[in-house]
């Protein structure tokens, strides 16, 4: 019985190796683990920098990391945050969600000069995505106000691409001479051709793509461009004659990596994002990287364009929330029922 009782054991203790083992790197016993809370559509762009990232570090420093995701709309996750989801690191759509989080006290005041290039260490531009063939003929941010043209785009209050869609089609009017009525007039003209109001960029893809719903998508160039790799000739990407810029700024939580002592790795992980390991994943996924070498290599993945930013025409972020997105603002006479 004592024989059969030993090698049992040994049995299981074989079976649970065999277990560990199978686990993803990243999944097995970690040293330490982080939390990256990030924006909706960028979930397969860090599904590919953390192992990276978790290689790299086991290497330098024989220490075993783990990274766990959260995924959803860029302000609806900084929401989050706010009310107390342990973030280590935010990686958003925007800076305005990062300022929400450092006038609570959770990040630094000065997080946008903590890393290069403001924090951004890659950009993206607001794109349309049309049917195959573009039967609508839709070419410019004034056809998506066209009588009779559906157009999806997520909820401005809750996901970063909806706002910088809001305010790249407002800024297209300032910027080639309009008036700010004018641009009152095409965003409202544009939003009261939506049919769904997703709250955040993944689930408007969904309604665009799978749901059949829409003449076109307006998102990230980054988004667009996966949707095209992923279901081929099905669609077709349209740039606009202007557009905004639209950096994805990034945040170490203070106060979550300081209780639980991994400052260091929070650091390191987003130092990453700016490696030429990093900058090539993101390039890969059709972000526009900030290193002149790998924007060169990847140069065929990126349409110029011409760009304005919310600092040149609204006066930074925080004057643009204020004005269109705050309760009672542009976007709630625009779209709420009067």
């Amino acid at each position: 019985m004592q024989t059969n009782h030993t090698s049992l054991q040994r049995r299981a203790l074989l079976v649970l190796a065999v277990g560990v083992l199978a686990l993803p790197l990243g999944a097995r016993a970690a040293d330490v683990e982080l939390l990256n809370v990030s924006y909706d559509v960028a979930r397969e762009l860090y599904k590919n920098i953390n192992p990276a990232f978790i290689a790299a570090w086991k290497k330098s420093t024989g220490e075993t990391i783990a990274i766990k995701q959260s995924h959803g709309g860029s302000s609806k996750q900084a929401r989050s945050v706010a009310d107390g989801l342990e973030a280590s690191v935010v990686t958003m759509n925007q800076a305005n969600d990062i300022d929400m989080l450092a006038e609570r006290g959770l990040v630094a005041p000065d997080w946008a000069r903590k890393f290069p290039h403001h924090a951004a260490p890659f950009y993206s531009t607001m794109v349309f995505l049309v049917r195959k063939g573009n039967p609508r003929q839709i070419k410019d941010w004034s056809d998506l106000a066209r009588p009779g043209i559906k157009v999806v785009i997520p909820n401005p209050k809750t996901a970063g691409n909806g706002r910088y869609t809001y305010l790249a089609a407002w800024g297209s009017v300032l910027k080639q001479g309009g008036s700010e009525a004018q641009a009152r007039a095409l965003v409202g003209k544009m939003f009261k051709n939506v049919p769904v109001l997703d709250g955040g960029g993944r689930a408007a893809t969904t309604t665009f793509t799978q749901r059949q719903i829409g003449d076109a998508l307006v998102t990230f160039e980054n988004e667009v461009q996966l949707v095209r790799r992923e279901f081929g000739d099905n669609f077709e990407v349209v740039y606009p004659s202007i557009s905004i810029l639209a950096e994805a700024p990034v945040a170490v939580v203070d106060k979550v990596v300081d209780r639980r002592g991994v400052r260091k790795q929070a650091t390191a992980y987003l130092n990453f994002l700016y490696s030429d390991e990093g900058q090539t994943i993101a390039a890969q996924h059709f972000l526009r990287p900030r290193s002149e070498a790998v924007a060169r290599k990847f140069a065929a993945n990126y349409k110029p364009i011409a760009l304005f930013t919310v600092d040149e025409v609204f006066g930074g972020w925080k004057q643009a929330q204020k004005k269109h997105f705050d309760d009672g603002g542009e976007f709630d006479k625009i779209y709420l029922p009067q």
